[in-house]
């Protein structure tokens, strides 16, 4: 766990402050290990130049799937392991985790960001494993929002987040860590200000 949540820490600031958030340690631990299987995805076109040669690292990830959802993922790779035990534990779908890889391989191509792969699965996914199944519809526009504030379209983040907090009225709390980096329409902002934002949405279970 603390190898994962030093990598997910480095990797992506935002959601490793919300996931301090989850009181239950083997639900964070279980959380850090999705996030750490994204962190590996993201760090790819930054280890290697050559579209090919990401897309063949994205292809070996694909790969990996089908032993992590088998309950034999690679034996000494930290983040498959882990997965696996997520996976198991959670109840996780494949379908997001190979749509999430496929849109990493389309990003390195040049292809535009595929807001429901890249940010609305992998927030259900997280959701999922901190309060279980049945949140999918609620989460979704959070996601999205995250998303536009992500790729640089922060006013048209802020224009939904209205429509956004109003699905998550039944959302429940145990699930909002999952949820609450969406508050972060402002992806430049120091942290102090983010850990801030992150109080204010976990307490009110809005973004």
């Amino acid at each position: 766990m603390t190898d994962l949540d030093a990598q997910v820490r480095a990797a992506d600031i935002d959601r490793w402050l919300a996931s301090r958030f989850v009181a239950d340690e083997p639900a964070r631990a279980d959380l850090i290990a999705l996030y750490a299987f994204e962190a590996e995805l993201m760090a790819i076109p930054t280890r290697v130049t050559q579209p090919m040669l990401a897309e063949m690292r994205y292809r070996w990830w694909a790969d990996q799937m089908d032993g992590v959802f088998a309950g034999d993922p690679r034996k000494g790779h930290p983040v498959l392991e882990a997965l696996a035990g997520v996976v198991h534990r959670c109840g996780l779908e494949r379908a997001p985790l190979d749509a999430l890889i496929e849109a990493h391989i389309g990003r390195v191509h040049g292809e535009a960001h595929d807001l429901d792969a890249f940010y609305v699965g992998p927030m259900q996914a997280a959701a999922r494993v901190l309060a279980g199944p049945g949140h999918e519809a609620a989460i979704e526009g959070a996601a999205r929002v995250r998303g536009l504030a992500q790729t640089g379209r922060g006013d048209e983040a802020r224009a939904m987040q209205g429509q956004a907090n109003r699905a998550l009225k039944g959302l429940p709390p145990a699930a909002f860590p999952a949820v609450a980096p969406a508050a972060l329409t402002r992806p430049d902002a120091p942290e102090p200000v983010k850990r801030l934002r992150l109080t204010w949405a976990v307490l009110t279970g809005r973004i």
